[in-house]
């Protein structure tokens, strides 16, 4: 079922007071307010570093300075891009969903969007996770070395991680934070998804800390 289906990560810009509406072209969807603020399914106003998880079409009307929405939305492979009418919309990423841990019908998925940040000069040692994500810095700039190579990241610029495969990360010389999506094995609602290359690692102090925004499980999309 995961081979059906891959995660996407969208860029909309909304004018000041721009109005419309996000259609169900996807199964699942997290909305995250890079900058800016609007008010979305009627009555929720979201600010600058905040989200919301829906499955239905999504209203969304943008405050008087107008926003940057960053999208998130598990689709079929083969569904057209979903650009959002009255922004300007960019897809900016998407992975396959092939490597969800113990992924069936029975379990179901876990849609899950937190943060992770750094001090400056901190890191993640070498791990692993259970699940496909996207990340995407919102302060500082980061440089992950996974499978071989190294890339550097700055604000704005998301990449993927597949999850089985081993990711060192190392903060730049400001404090760093990035924000990711991930899809995960749905027994891990309210743990965390990591596991250290060497088990060592696991018991030392480690650089990073967390703020969680959404753990929702959710059924295997259908369709």
């Amino acid at each position: 079922m995961s081979e059906a289906f891959e995660l996407r990560m969208y860029r909309d810009i909304y004018a000041p007071s721009a109005a419309l509406t996000l259609p169900l072209k996807a199964a699942h969807r997290v909305i995250y307010v890079f900058s800016g603020a609007v008010t979305v399914l009627g009555d929720k106003a979201l600010s600058a570093d905040e989200g919301i998880y829906a499955k239905s079409a999504m209203p969304v009307l943008a405050g008087p300075v107008g926003a940057v929405i960053w999208r998130y939305e598990i689709a079929a492979k083969d569904a057209a891009e979903s650009l959002a009418d009255a922004a300007d919309s960019d897809l900016l990423l998407s992975g396959p969903l092939t490597t969800i841990e113990h992924a069936d019908a029975a379990e179901g998925w876990l849609f899950r969007f937190d943060s992770v940040a750094f001090p400056a000069g901190g890191c993640a040692l070498r791990h692993t996770h259970r699940g496909p994500g996207i990340r995407c810095l919102v302060q500082g700039d980061i440089r992950i070395d996974a499978e071989g190579a190294s890339h550097k990241f700055g604000v704005g610029v998301p990449w993927f991680e597949a999850g089985p495969s081993p990711v060192f990360a190392q903060a730049g010389d400001e404090p760093t934070r990035f924000v990711r999506v991930s899809v995960l094995p749905a027994s891990l609602k309210g743990t965390s998804s990591i596991r250290y290359v060497d088990p060592e690692d696991g018991a030392r102090p480690k650089d990073q800390s967390y703020r969680g925004y959404i753990d929702q499980v959710i059924g295997l999309p259908s369709s």
